[in-house]
């Protein structure tokens, strides 16, 4: 492992020495525990995709007055939340290059700190972006379910104290779990989290599907036209698979390396699953590039703005 890696602190459990840890991998399966070798240009290269995409955007909720409400500062964030991710990575990942090919000389105890600063990012990041897809999911449900009543309860003055709790609170947790990371606890309380957010969005959005559902079959008795009910549902069932379908996919992998790190550290098999956290940070990586294609470039007026920003018709 380099001594600039990324998440030092989570990517191996800290309990399995590491003599043992080379004889469980050794003897659990050969090749398949050798893990995937990620090239660092695959990190720069996504990292790079993200943070463009991202800013983008950025500049275009910033740009737009029409796009200045709760929901596209949620939509902001996030995006906010993965640019930090992807600006972490790269930042990890030049150092990497830089150091393996000599051109940065750097004191090892300074390496260290550099390594806890980037994990702190990283995990704040993460933090931040899973709480802020949980806030969008609610404040969809909210424009679904008490759509007369949204303007009186999501407030402008609401949105900011969200905004401002959620960073908040990630900053903290991320300066918590790089100060206690030894402490299982502390990862019991992240993987809660994730199980916690992933059922939020379940619940409501399927929530919202079936409300979706309703509405659109009352319609189609109505005009005696199932075509069109069975057309919507089917783009609504597919809508709610690729939100739900990404968010597992692209967060599962890295919180099941955590729920493995507190309950098999020196299994030989779970100890092939932890030469796989690479591909881990690769799939979270993915989750930012993807996010702004499920969360903001679907929206008409923030696709014109996109196309005025590019065109720097500012």
């Amino acid at each position: 492992m380099s001594m600039l890696a990324p998440l030092r602190l989570l990517r191996e459990p800290w309990n399995a020495s590491e003599g043992n840890q080379s004889n469980a991998t050794a003897g659990a399966g050969g090749a398949w525990c050798q893990g995937l070798d990620i090239p660092n240009e695959l990190f720069l290269t996504l990292g790079l995709v993200s943070l463009v995409e991202n800013l983008l955007v950025v500049a275009a909720i910033l740009k737009n007055r029409n796009l200045h409400s709760p929901m596209y500062y949620f939509i902001c964030c996030l995006a906010v939340s993965d640019m930090l991710v992807s600006v972490s990575n790269l930042a990890k990942t030049l150092f990497m290059l830089l150091m393996e090919h000599g051109v940065l000389v750097i004191r090892a105890s300074i390496v260290r700190h550099m390594d806890n600063v980037i994990d702190m990012l990283i995990c704040s990041s993460i933090v931040s972006s899973l709480s802020f897809l949980g806030v969008i999911a609610v404040d969809r449900y909210i424009t679904i379910f008490y759509a007369l009543r949204y303007h009186s309860i999501m407030t402008l003055q609401r949105a900011v104290v969200t905004m401002a709790s959620v960073w908040l609170a990630s900053t903290v947790s991320s300066t918590v779990l790089i100060t206690y990371y030894r402490n299982n606890a502390i990862l019991l309380c992240l993987i809660g989290f994730f199980l916690f957010m992933l059922v939020l969005m379940l619940v409501l959005y399927i929530h919202m599907f079936a409300l979706a559902r309703h509405h659109v079959r009352s319609i189609s008795s109505q005009q005696k036209q199932p075509t069109i009910y069975r057309t919507s549902s089917l783009k609504g069932a597919v809508t709610l698979t690729i939100l739900l379908g990404v968010f597992f996919i692209c967060w599962g992998p890295f919180f099941f390396h955590l729920i493995l790190i507190v309950t098999c550290p020196t299994n030989p098999f779970c100890t092939c699953f932890f030469s796989y956290f690479n591909l881990f940070l690769i799939l979270i990586i993915c989750n930012s590039v993807v996010d702004p294609l499920i969360y903001a470039f679907r929206s008409q007026e923030l696709r014109r703005t996109l196309r005025e920003v590019v065109l720097c018709s500012w």
